[in-house]
């Protein structure tokens, strides 16, 4: 009798796109559509369809491995376990417990971030604990927190995205990074709307835009300033808007009117016409949205940069309006979830802070232990790093490759090899793994049950389809183990139900409210949206001004009709410094080396009618017999936002250059991303045959006058030196990317490992490091010397 589908969520990107996994009969697993499932209707990249070639245990970790006379083997789970219990105790002991680091992962499940948060603050009793989504959206979580009172990535749908008029994307290639989210702005394009693509790079997305701006990396900050300078001096203010919904603005009209359109364009690159065509083509519309991504946030003043381009939304009236506002795109799986539930340096579950008195009486309730007890804030994801070996002498690492993924990343290298002990949590012996003392096999998405929230706040319900191999356990039950070893016998539960029951009460009243979430309504609903309080919480212990009971929506929630479209997006480069917008093309035309996006029929929308979307979607249906649940929050602010008074505040902000200009030593600015066929530090996808086929090494992309400088022709290895270490890899020659800058993917360790070069100087609030932009030199290498 043939196996039936299991419906589940693919363990890359925030899209989390909806699949069936079915076992076939050789032991492998298939992947077959979802269509029900709205963020991807069906439609996968090549990432997502050959996921489960990471599930062979020819690729994957069998059995645990301990350090021993220098080398790994293999050994039991008892040994591997007492040992590293016995780093860890050994540790706090002679060095307390603030010696003991804690590093988690923005693909961790909610479950697995909750629980980890817990371990680090209760069994180990550590402050030091934080996790490489500091890397991804800490900046634009930052600047939404000060502006509206509460982060979530998106505060609307993805299917809002086609029903606005203008949408500009800054930083962001889903064309590379999501491609099944492409399909909404395509919709957008088809729909009449503008869209608008700044990058310094000419990427797939780009070539789709109306308008591409290609600025100089790093000078995000001051376009957003310029372009609001326009927006003041051509009278297109909403004065009633910025009167009734907001404070602060004189201030940051003020900041705005020092950049004035020359000026900005001496920062940035971009001319004047290019500004002023933009804010036409976002200000003429009825709706419009300005969406983020890793470009502008991964600097040194990205928390800065995204209050700016929210001011930009504020100021014309478009945040907190149907198909209008802010919005940041998420990169990692449960990059969004893996910021609210404990895992941060200065966090509580539900996205409570650490500090708050209240809440740490709430979580500390729910625990069973004192709030005296808890540790305060530790330090921030690069700082952690870089105190391995003096402040912090152990690690317990999971789901995480800094030797690839950190900034000065030889640096980190040296550190991690620096500590005296070393436990790391993984699927795969990733380069980070290599150098442990105790490396643990744990299982994969497909192995396991737990939740994924997305990058529009969609809590999601990942389910079991296959059993793991022998020998392999789940991270729940390793921080079980590790508990009851380092004397905590209770409180440490490994079915992740359990521990998402305990999750619940947790953030009970907090900002992100998961209390009202059961598996039953995940699995019934195809996800909720956050906040969903349970109909008995209000203001619980705990709450906070940004609680999730401030923001219940208030619309009618009846039958209002729901905007049509898809769901998803992401960042990437850009170029074409001409003001003369592009032709419309379809984008799933033109499909990367392993993408599966071209036979998705686009569904047309009806443009005539757009009603105000509710604050509760009525498209999913609610679970039977539970009609008092609250519906969840798809969309945030329509009505309020969740500061005390319910108004959004500007934030007053002015340009400053990158924290590493170019010099006549370091004459280029080098930036940093991704490329279709893998993803982040690579430890899972480079073990894929067809995207190591389709994307098989690092390169450097560089503009043909710089090569001809240069003298290097396509494919000849260069070199780009910056003041932290020195890559080589081949040389990409394009007309797409400004003369002043290169681009490298980082996904790849050895001599190629682009994170050798970035800069670690971090935002002062955030404490995001400045992947973004940092001064290089390009030399030509003979091939001989090229390793």
């Amino acid at each position: 009798m043939p196996n039936s589908p299991t419906p589940t969520h693919c363990p890359y990107c925030a899209l989390q796109c909806g699949m069936n996994l079915t076992p076939a009969p050789d032991g492998t697993v298939e992947v077959g559509e979802r269509a029900d499932f709205p963020v991807n209707r069906g439609a996968l990249c090549g990432k997502g369809r050959t996921a489960p070639a990471v599930l062979s245990s020819r690729v994957r970790l069998t059995s645990p491995l301990v350090r021993t006379g220098g080398t790994l083997v293999p050994a039991t789970w008892d040994e591997a376990l007492d040992r590293i219990a016995g780093g860890l105790a050994r540790t706090r002991s002679e060095h307390g417990p603030d010696a003991c680091g804690v590093f988690g992962g923005g693909g961790l499940t909610n479950e697995k971030a909750y629980t980890l948060g817990k371990f680090a603050r209760i069994v180990l009793g550590t402050s030091q604990i934080d996790y490489n989504g500091r890397f991804c959206m800490s900046s634009a979580a930052a600047g939404g927190i000060k502006a509206f009172g509460l982060d979530r990535g998106l505060p609307f749908p993805l299917e809002d995205i086609p029903k606005s008029g203008c949408v500009i994307l800054v930083g962001s290639n889903p064309a590379e990074t999501m491609p099944p989210a492409l399909r909404f702005f395509t919709e957008l394009k088809e729909n009449g709307g503008t869209l608008i693509v700044i990058d310094p790079r000419r990427t797939r997305t780009a070539e789709q835009a109306d308008l591409h701006l290609m600025p100089r990396p790093g000078t995000d900050l001051a376009l957003a300033l310029g372009l609001l300078h326009l927006v003041v001096a051509q009278g297109r203010v909403d004065e009633e808007y910025v009167r009734e919904r907001t404070v602060g603005w004189e201030d940051a009209r003020a900041a705005a009117m020092a950049h004035w359109p020359e000026y900005v364009e001496r920062i940035t690159g971009v001319p004047v016409p290019q500004l002023r065509e933009t804010v036409r083509l976002f200000c003429e519309p009825e709706s419009a949205m300005v969406l983020t991504a890793r470009g502008p946030e991964q600097q040194s003043k990205g928390t800065d940069t995204v209050s700016a381009w929210i001011n930009l939304c504020l100021a014309t009236g478009r945040a907190g309006r149907p198909y209008s506002g802010y919005g940041c795109l998420t990169g990692q799986g449960n990059g969004q979830g893996g910021r609210e539930h404990g895992q941060k340096a200065d966090q509580l579950p539900g996205y409570r802070k650490l500090d708050d008195p209240a809440a740490r009486a709430h979580v500390a309730e729910v625990w069973g232990v004192d709030p005296d007890t808890l540790p305060g804030p530790g330090r921030s994801a690069y700082e952690l790093l870089d105190a391995l070996g003096t402040d912090i002498r152990s690690l317990l690492l999971m789901g995480s490759n800094p030797v690839v993924s950190a900034p000065r990343a030889a640096h980190i290298e040296e550190r991690i090899k620096s500590i005296d002990f070393l436990a790391v949590c993984d699927v795969v012996l990733s380069e980070t793994a290599a150098l442990a003392d105790v490396v643990l096999p744990v299982t994969q998405w497909a192995e396991e049950t737990g939740t994924t929230t997305n990058l529009e706040g969609r809590v999601l319900l990942r389910r079991k389809a296959i059993s793991p191999p022998d020998g392999i356990r789940s991270d729940l039950e390793v921080l079980h183990e590790l508990a009851d070893r380092l004397g905590v016998e209770k409180g440490f539960p490994t079915d992740p139900e359990e521990v998402f029951e305990e999750l619940r009460r947790a953030s009970a009243g907090g900002p992100a409210d998961y209390s009202g979430i059961t598996y039953r309504r995940l699995a019934e609903e195809n996800g909720v949206f956050w906040p969903c309080p349970s109909e008995d919480t209000t203001a619980g212990p705990g709450a906070t001004e940004n609680s999730a009971a401030q923001l219940r929506p208030t619309a009618d929630t009846t039958a209002q009709p729901h905007p049509t479209g898809n769901t998803a997006a992401e960042p990437g480069p850009t170029e074409n410094t001409t003001a003369q917008p592009h032709p419309t093309a379809d984008t799933t035309a033109e499909p990367g080396p392993t993408e599966n996006t071209t036979a998705q029929p686009h569904p047309t929308a009806d443009t005539t009618a757009q009603p105000r979307p509710t604050g509760n979607t009525t498209a999913q249906p609610r679970p039977t017999g539970d009609t008092a649940a609250h519906p969840g929050t798809p969309r945030l602010f329509l009505d309020r936002f969740a500061h005390p008074d319910g108004r959004a505040r500007f934030v007053p902000v002015s340009h400053r250059a990158v924290a590493e200009e170019p010099d006549a030593e370091y004459p280029v600015l080098l930036t940093t991303g991704r490329v279709v066929a893998q993803y982040q530090s690579g430890a899972q996808t480079r073990r894929v045959d067809e995207l190591n086929a389709a994307a098989p090494g690092p390169f450097v992309e560089l503009h043909p006058r710089l090569a001809e400088r240069l003298g290097a022709a396509e494919g000849d290895p260069v070199a780009v030196v910056s003041r932290r270490g020195r890559a080589v890899a081949p040389a990409r020659i394009t007309l797409g990317i400004r003369p002043d800058t290169v681009f490298m993917p980082f996904h790849w360790y050895g001599e190629g490992r682009a994170n050798t070069l970035t800069n670690p100087a971090l935002d002062p609030t955030s404490r995001m490091p400045e992947f973004k932009a940092c001064a290089v030199r390009v030399e030509a290498v003979e091939r001989q010397d090229a390793g």
